[in-house]
């Protein structure tokens, strides 16, 4: 770490456009492989781990802005993927969770995304990849300590 700040030696600058270069990448295959935009395909896999989340829950798991979430969710509605039922325990709120066809969708789009992940970080070996999942944990403390 230095005194002078350097964009292209700043760590969070060199995270968020490695962030999102990845996510342009594989934004790219989702939408020209399944018609997803990132965001939707974030909630479908949320859903695909659980029996149904509420949206202010599908944002606290993606940490997406609500807006955001609205969106996927209505257009994850809109296409069948997803059904959306009253929420028992607050009447303000509805539970979503994957349709049958929102399932199948998950199902073809998994293998992609575990292909995705390979080819990213195919030259780390498993050390590297152990010690890289756990300094990206530490990065998601220290924000959550800022």
């Amino acid at each position: 770490m230095t005194d002078t700040l350097k964009l292209d030696d700043f760590l969070p600058y060199r995270l968020s456009i490695a962030s999102n270069r990845v996510s342009d990448a594989v934004a790219g295959t989702y939408r020209a492989l399944f018609g997803l935009r990132i965001s939707e395909w974030r909630l479908v896999a949320v859903l695909a781990e659980s029996d149904g989340l509420s949206q202010q829950a599908l944002g606290a798991r993606t940490q997406m802005d609500k807006v955001t979430v609205s969106r996927a969710a209505i257009a994850l509605v809109e296409r069948g993927l997803v059904a959306r039922t009253p929420n028992p325990g607050d009447q303000r709120s509805h539970i979503l969770a994957l349709s049958a066809a929102g399932r199948a969708l998950y199902a073809e789009v998994a293998p992609k995304a575990l292909e995705i992940e390979r080819r990213l970080f195919g030259s780390f070996d498993a050390d590297e990849l152990a010690r890289f999942r756990s300094m990206l944990a530490r990065i998601e403390d220290a924000v959550d300590r800022l």
